[in-house]
This record gives structure tokens, C-alpha cells and sequence, in this order.
């Protein structure tokens, strides 16, 4: 879904129609649109000519976009989705809940599975 988001998002920036989109990567306008909808997944050839068209990193279409540094004296890093991030964020506001979470993410996660069933 993070995919077909960031394509639609980009090619709307750019201004292009899905048609013309098509045109620059050799594909058909229906293509374009199913990998916005997600109904379609991109051959790897076809992801590295978004990519040229659009000017980003291809882990940017995979959801990777924000390198974290650990704040200890060891400095670690990894890549995290904005999507991923917004959760954590979000999370944060709750300062009883985050606390929680941070305790026994395992249980807590379980918790929040059984609450949405």
C-alpha cells in the first residue's frame, strides 16, 4: 500500500496523468492504475524506471525513507517508514500507554490483536 500511495502522490506532484506516466516507463495507463489501486505489482525494471523518472531512492517506493540514529553512546542505524514513524509518534502522546508498550511490547501487542478481532 506504501507503494501505491507514494506513486500516486508522485506522479500528481509532477503533474502527469497516469497515460503519460505509461508513456515514460513503456507501460499502459491501465498498469499505472492498477499499481496505484495495488492491485498490480511493478517488475523490478519497471520499479528502477519510476525511480529514474521521479529522482528517489528505490528503498523511497518500498517505505524506507528515514534513517534513525540511536541516542546511546553506540550509534546504530535503520530505516524506518513515515508511516512507521507516525505510529511512534503517536504512541508517544499516550505517556501510560507508551510506557506499557515499551515494557512488554509482546504482550501489548497481543492485547491490541484481540481488541480489533
Amino acid at each position: 500500500m506504501i507503494f501505491s500511495n507514494r506513486l500516486r502522490q508522485l506522479r500528481k506532484e509532477k503533474g502527469l496523468t497516469q497515460q503519460e506516466l505509461g508513456d515514460l516507463i513503456n507501460v499502459t495507463k491501465v498498469s499505472i492504475c492498477c499499481y496505484e489501486k495495488g492491485t498490480r505489482t511493478p517488475t523490478l525494471e519497471t520499479l528502477m524506471e519510476l525511480t529514474k523518472v521521479f529522482n528517489v531512492d528505490l528503498n523511497y517506493f518500498l517505505g524506507y525513507d528515514t534513517f534513525i540514529v540511536s541516542e546511546d553512546e553506540e550509534n546504530y542505524g535503520i530505516l524506518m517508514a513515515k508511516e512507521e514513524i507516525d505510529v511512534i509518534l503517536e504512541l508517544r502522546k499516550h505517556a501510560n500507554l507508551y510506557e506499557k508498550v515499551l515494557s512488554d511490547p509482546k504482550r501489548m501487542i497481543e492485547l491490541f490483536e484481540k481488541k480489533i478481532r
